[in-house]
């Protein structure tokens, strides 16, 4: 028996399909990597990957995984015997594989790929439509069969670990839970086993923080000026050990920053209840997980807690719903966000007439953002008068004429609008097809996984558990203001913590990190779900805008965790905001007054 590894390093080179190809040449120039791992995947993705395999019974996975990063790449990666464990199959996993293998056939290398499958569900829709499932979140009814486009569930990274075990190299599967590319390599490296969930819950974490590639190592940071060379950003690599800890660094000789808050931030990121963060193998408490600098580009990150995973997997539908359209353009002058609202009034009343003279219908949804007023900030905006702005306009219709119309219309307004109008475009947008998510649950007994290793065949059973019961959860006492006399004052919470926000379909999610432990009972006070309601009230959809808001502690960063639901319009495709997935959020919660003690306020640079 080949004895276990004291350690292994994973290297994360992708956090979405469209990724710059930069990690891998970084990896292998690095050296010393044991796997290197790619994550391509998305709802909006799905959904994109479905049209191009409609069009092409050989389309629908991440192309350029093969063209990019294994064809230029390939002679290297075999010579280094690192394993390379990806989700670029999307919708197609079994296309992706074939071009893969052709790719390795045409340099004569002696490399195993396997393919896994199984998430794709469009062969059942007629008897899921029958069933018709509840949406998990929202309660929305099923969606009319003819408009789905893509169904699948989230395996977990068990079928990585045996793919692993069986002596593949190369690893593709569709649709998979981010982290499980990396957990799925503990497992097959260390031994782990299906109730080993601390073990589980901290190679997930680990997986968490390589997800997004560069985002732990410097990108979208609170203190983005502290980041040296971002065009040179070095990728995430983890070297984990098998008690579940790990280490984060990037490849020497390149840009970025490893440090406490870029990791804390990507910790926190798009995560729901840190107590019950769920996923298919392992359900994950990240509350207590502690970050420390060790040393330059280096941090530490200690074991998470884990409890028996659900029955069912979390499945994805996605289904058209309509189109949307919308268009930017600027304004500059005086009274320059006065003219933008004027000229975005006159371009619906004129849309509006000729829908109705056409019959066609009111729009669905409509939307107006003057970007440099502060539309982001709703009642908290502080720009008075700007002299620049650029005005958003959208909408959605059940129609695509309903929505070009508002196209042809804006553009029409060109001579007839008020001064200052100006951009910079190629031509007049296009309609295109809302796609919502519908979310629901499968049980795992359904699922039928198998794992394709150049031919060979075997089908893998997921281990079924029971239901989670949320109420089980002891929550950490909250923090309490320290006794104080002196006087106070108030300063941005951007001086007391850093900040990270994503989205779960219409949720987004923001994490709140205090620079110092001191911080955390001050934030927590100024915090609540109240304030965090007003900030947002603008965007959240719903009567009592504090009940769409839910706070977590999470005293081991020390952090908060926000939750706010339907705040997102929708979110992804289906939205028709400037933001559709949040990712600006926590910069308006950083502008937030907490009040603090006069000689620690002293304290702050």
């Amino acid at each position: 028996m080949t004895p276990r590894p004291k350690s292994i390093r994973i290297g994360g080179a992708s956090g979405y399909w469209g990724e710059s190809a930069m990690a891998t040449p970084q990896f292998l120039r690095e050296g010393g990597l044991d796997y290197i791992v790619y994550d391509y995947l998305a709802e909006i993705t799905m959904s994109i990957m479905a049209r191009a395999k409609a069009k092409s019974p050989d389309g629908g996975y991440a192309t350029d995984f093969v063209s990019a990063v294994l064809k230029p790449n390939l002679p290297d990666i075999s010579s280094a015997g690192v394993k390379i464990i990806s989700n670029a199959g999307g919708i197609n996993p079994t296309a992706c594989g074939a071009a893969v293998r052709d790719l390795i056939a045409k340099a004569r290398l002696d490399l195993k790929v396997a393919v896994i499958t199984g998430d794709d569900l469009m062969a059942q829709k007629d008897a899921i439509t029958t069933r018709a499932p509840d949406e998990m979140f929202t309660n929305d009814a099923f969606p009319e069969p003819e408009k789905i486009a893509s169904i699948n569930a989230y395996l977990g990274a068990f079928p990585i670990a045996a793919a692993l075990e069986a002596g593949a190299d190369i690893v593709i599967t569709g649709r998979c839970v981010d982290s499980a590319v990396t957990l799925g390599a503990c497992i097959h490296a260390f031994g782990w086993t299906a109730t080993d969930y601390d073990l589980l819950a901290s190679g997930s974490l680990a997986g968490h923080i390589l997800e997004c590639g560069p985002q732990a190592t410097g990108g979208n940071f609170t203190d983005w000026d502290q980041v040296p060379d971002i065009a040179n950003i070095g990728y995430p690599i983890a070297r984990i050990t098998p008690d579940g800890a790990f280490h984060v660094t990037k490849a020497k000789g390149t840009g970025g920053l490893v440090s406490v808050g870029t990791v804390s931030e990507q910790l926190i990121y798009e995560i729901g209840d840190p107590q019950a963060y769920m996923l298919p193998d392992v359900v994950c408490d990240f509350s207590g997980v502690r970050v420390h600098q060790e040393s330059a580009n280096c941090v530490s990150v200690s074991p998470a807690k884990g409890y028996a995973p659900p029955d069912t997997y979390k499945t994805s539908l996605t289904w058209a719903d309509g189109f949307r359209a919308g268009l930017m353009m600027s304004y500059y002058g005086f009274d320059a966000d006065k003219k933008a609202r004027a000229m975005a009034k006159a371009a619906f009343v004129r849309t509006n007439a000729i829908l109705r003279k056409f019959n066609l219908g009111d729009f669905t949804e409509t939307s107006v953002e003057v970007i440099g007023a502060e539309s982001q900030f709703g009642d908290y905006a502080a720009v008075d008068a700007p002299r620049e702005v650029v005005l958003k306009i959208a909408a959605r219709h059940p129609d695509a004429m309903g929505v070009g119309l508002l196209l042809k219309e804006s553009v029409g307004l060109g001579l007839a609008s008020p001064p200052g109008l100006s951009g910079f475009a190629g031509g007049r947008p296009k309609p295109s097809p809302v796609v919502r998510l519908f979310s629901y649950l499968t049980p795992k007994a359904d699922i039928n996984i198998q794992i394709d290793i150049d031919g060979q065949v075997q089908t893998f059973a997921d281990k079924t558990d029971t239901a989670f019961d949320a109420a089980s959860i002891i929550r950490p006492a909250p923090p309490a203001l320290p006794q104080n006399t002196e006087a106070m004052t108030e300063v941005p919470l951007i001086k007391l913590a850093f900040g990270r926000s994503g989205d779960k379909g219409d949720k987004a999610n923001i994490g709140i990190i205090a620079r110092e432990a001191t911080f955390m009972p001050y934030i927590w006070a100024a915090l609540d779900e109240a304030a965090v309601a007003a900030r947002f009230a603008h965007f959240i959809h719903g009567k009592n805008k504090a009940a769409c808001v839910e706070r977590f502690y999470m005293p081991g960063l020390p952090g908060i965790n926000f939750l706010i639901d339907y705040v997102l319009g929708g979110g992804g495709m289906a939205s028709i905001r400037n933001d559709p997935q949040g990712k600006g959020y926590a910069q308006i919660l950083l502008a937030h007054p907490v009040s603090i003690p006069h000689t620690l306020a002293k304290t702050l640079t």
